[in-house]
């Protein structure tokens, strides 16, 4: 079995990035952003998602998180597409639940009073959708004003990493929140959803090992 993995080093003037990835572990993870609350995310990502994910950034979290966030999406976007290499034999689709469950009926992910939905594209072709989350985006970056918000994980922040990895995996993800009101509750049901969709469309499918799935002949 050939081996799925990548390392990415990716320095620019505001971030310098090391990371490890192996898609086919057990979600195991090393995460060191400078961001208490995006390790968090990144080690909930990584489990949910049975990769391996070793990452270490050093950002300019000292002017803001956003340069650290959004580079460790573009970061995570080129070690999948890196680790995927010619995408033969990956079920390509995946969603926030396991369809081989029959009791499970549609491809949602709870968490307490949220509701989250991610859906996925191994497609070549960038492109996010963002549903349900402006209204309570605006609401809380209203709140974030009043507060020093210069070096933590500000709401916002989480669309920026998800942008960031679509536009380099060359990925079609859709996440939408049904409902939900606390905005950490919000953002982790966010990307445990895309764990569990990243997880799937990455799978192997024993019927087409050989084969894109794609009838274009590429991906």
């Amino acid at each position: 079995m050939n081996l799925r993995t990548a390392r990415i080093e990716r320095d620019t003037r505001e971030t310098q990035i090391r990371l490890k990835l192996n898609i086919d572990g057990k979600g195991k993870s090393s995460i060191k952003t400078g961001i208490p609350f995006f390790d968090h995310m990144l080690t909930l990502l990584a489990k949910h998602s049975t990769m391996d994910i070793e990452l270490k950034c050093k950002g300019d979290v000292e002017v803001d998180a956003h340069h650290t966030v959004e580079d460790c999406g573009i970061a995570l976007g080129q070690a999948i597409v890196q680790a995927l290499g010619d995408k033969k034999g990956i079920r390509r689709y995946g969603t926030g639940f396991d369809p081989r469950n029959p009791f499970t009926g549609e491809a949602y992910v709870p968490m307490d009073e949220c509701l989250a939905r991610c859906v996925i594209d191994f497609s070549g072709r960038p492109y996010l959708v963002w549903r349900g989350l402006d209204k309570l985006q605006y609401k809380v970056a209203r709140a974030e004003k009043n507060q020093d918000m210069s070096s933590a994980f500000r709401f916002g922040l989480a669309r920026e990493f998800f942008q960031g990895f679509a536009n380099e995996a060359r990925c079609n993800l859709h996440l939408e929140l049904l409902y939900g009101e606390e905005p950490h509750h919000v953002v982790e049901v966010l990307f445990k959803s895309f764990a569990r969709a990243v997880d799937f469309a990455c799978q192997k499918d024993p019927r087409i090992l050989n084969e894109l799935p794609t009838t274009k002949g590429k991906l």
